[in-house]
């Protein structure tokens, strides 16, 4: 396989330590592209200024250069492409294939809760009459542009040539039903993620996105994004979730132990490393 036919990425977002499981996605993809001849990016997904931080972005660099990760330079940092994502947003917009929701959170929970008995449990929406959705906009109410899945149906004639290839499982038919019509932008935050990582995919030409398998479903999602903008579809690896002793996965939101942590305690890369392949 030549070098450039092999390229793949570690994209997290600094909005907190990295930790174990960051780790172990980390090595397996530095490690899956290092084995190929090929290459290995390091992307910044800081699109939520809210909760992403410097502090956590430099922690990022350390911690993979303790683990031993290398990776190509320039960094690709979200934040300082807004021009991309508008792009394929207007493009989406164009023709015909987002609505603004002006639904809070609240609100779109209990439409799904209210749905029919078997639907997926999706949020499913439409475009407001257009004289409601000009009262709304004049108000100044905040909105979201959301994905029609309906639209997207009409513009590719179904969904059924919708495949990805999944490592280690094989051909997947794509179903954007599983996450419905989707968020790609907020009034107030030029993208949101289904859509940055498509473009973005697209742009640094991945081929291979190695991932973590709590990310297999919205990989239906952007095999969707990917048909309408006409870009690549990478082929896709979701590998397994390091669990702790309680049996769920690590995550920020837990207060797993970090990487800094470990480091202060005296472990090592090395036994970090043994450590993850025990589990």
């Amino acid at each position: 396989m030549s070098q450039s036919a092999f390229v793949t990425r570690f994209a997290p977002s600094p909005t907190g330590w990295l930790h174990r499981g960051h780790a172990y996605s980390a090595l397996t993809a530095f490690s899956a592209a290092r084995e190929a001849g090929g290459r290995f990016l390091l992307r910044i997904e800081d699109i939520d200024t809210e909760r992403c931080r410097p502090h956590f972005e430099q922690g990022i660099y350390e911690d993979l250069a303790w683990l031993g990760v290398g990776w190509e330079t320039p960094v690709r940092r979200q934040s300082e492409h807004p021009q991309d994502y508008a792009a394929a947003l207007d493009k989406l917009r164009q023709g015909g294939l987002l609505y603004r929701c002006f639904r809070t959170r609240s609100e779109v929970l209990d439409e799904i809760a209210r749905a029919p008995h078997g639907r997926t449990r999706a949020f499913r929406g439409e475009p407001l009459a257009a004289a409601d959705e000009a009262k709304m906009i004049a108000e100044g109410r905040p909105f979201a542009w959301r994905l029609s899945l309906a639209a997207a149906e009409r513009v590719l004639g179904g969904f059924s040539s919708l495949w990805f290839e999944d490592r280690g499982v094989g051909p997947v038919a794509a179903d954007p039903a599983i996450t419905g019509d989707v968020i790609l932008a907020r009034k107030d935050v030029g993208v949101a993620y289904h859509l940055a990582v498509v473009v973005d995919d697209a742009l640094q030409g991945v081929t291979q996105v190695i991932r973590g398998q709590d990310l297999r479903e919205a990989t239906h999602t952007q095999r969707l994004l990917q048909a309408l903008l006409e870009l690549p579809t990478p082929i896709y690896q979701h590998h397994r979730l390091l669990l702790r002793p309680d049996g769920k996965r690590f995550a920020k939101r837990d207060a797993a132990e970090t990487l800094r942590e470990l480091r202060v305690r005296g472990v090592t890369p090395a036994e970090l490393r043994e450590a993850i392949e025990r589990q």
